[in-house]
């Protein structure tokens, strides 16, 4: 009981930490040299990206909840790029966990909620119908897709990428874009699977909630440190528990959604015998 107290008091402390960070240290845009420019660069990118959708809903207005949930999911997004998070995350591996379950369980299944496209669409004409496409085509195979995240969760989070990513902000942002990539692509081929894949999505949902758990037991149960000398194991256990705990319950949602949508759908066709 103490152990469990000790880690909430934790959470609490880390979260307030991110909020009250600003009157303690810089955030990356006030840093300098290669930190300052990849903190540009990720800047500019969410506001072209903001700014289209914003100049898409203007030709095609969305439903107020889905503007409402891709606003706050952009907001989410730069406070976990640029805000003191990100710097919290350089010392803390909790914090950096934080910063990933930010990007993979929240930030982008409110981008694939939302529904972004037709307004993205509307403003990028044919360009758009080109980019769009083939990412469309892949999402037809949202287990193919869970591979891929998969793949790009394991390989940042083996120690020799980890401390790359932290010690490098060109890496660390490529670390992020491929994050929010994959997410975003596993997440939009789930939440908007058609009844064809929709087997294939519930598959892809449970096959992520079992590999990044089995991840964040591996931190939490480690008696070493596995990434930086400096840090606490007790910092790394419960970066671990974020994962494992917190981490998993999107994709739980997800799946049990998906699985009453997918009896409801039987129990209603006429054609199934009971």
């Amino acid at each position: 009981m103490q152990l469990i107290t000790r880690y909430v008091s934790r959470v609490v402390v880390l979260f307030a930490g991110g909020i009250s960070l600003p009157l303690q240290a810089h955030n990356p845009m006030q840093s300098d040299g290669a930190t300052f420019w990849a903190a540009v660069v990720a800047l500019v990118m969410l506001a072209l990206f903001w700014l289209l959708y914003i100049l898409g809903s203007i030709k095609r207005p969305p439903a107020l909840w889905r503007a409402l949930l891709f606003h706050s999911s952009c907001l989410l997004c730069g406070y976990a790029t640029l805000g003191p998070l990100d710097e919290l995350a350089e010392t803390s591996a909790s914090a950096h966990m934080v910063q990933h379950m930010l990007f993979m369980v929240v930030i982008t299944p409110m981008w694939a909620l939302s529904l972004p496209l037709p307004q993205f669409a509307a403003v990028t004409g044919r360009l758009g119908r080109f980019l769009w496409q083939p990412l469309l085509k892949l999402s037809a195979y949202p287990l193919s897709l869970a591979y891929l995240h998969a793949a790009m969760v394991w390989f940042w989070h083996t120690p020799r990428f980890y401390v790359l990513a932290l010690e490098h902000p060109w890496w660390h942002l490529v670390e992020h874009f491929c994050f929010i990539f994959t997410a975003a692509m596993l997440w939009w081929a789930t939440l908007q699977c058609t009844e064809r894949s929709r087997s294939w999505a519930l598959l892809a949902l449970l096959f992520t909630l079992m590999h990044t758990g089995f991840l964040g037991a591996i931190l939490t149960f480690a008696d070493t440190l596995l990434y930086y000398p400096s840090h606490q194991i007790s910092d790394q256990q419960l970066a671990g528990l974020l994962m494992w705990v917190p981490g998993g319950l999107p994709y739980l949602l997800a799946a049990a959604w998906l699985g009453y949508r997918w009896l409801t759908g039987r129990a209603a066709n006429p054609g199934i015998t009971h």
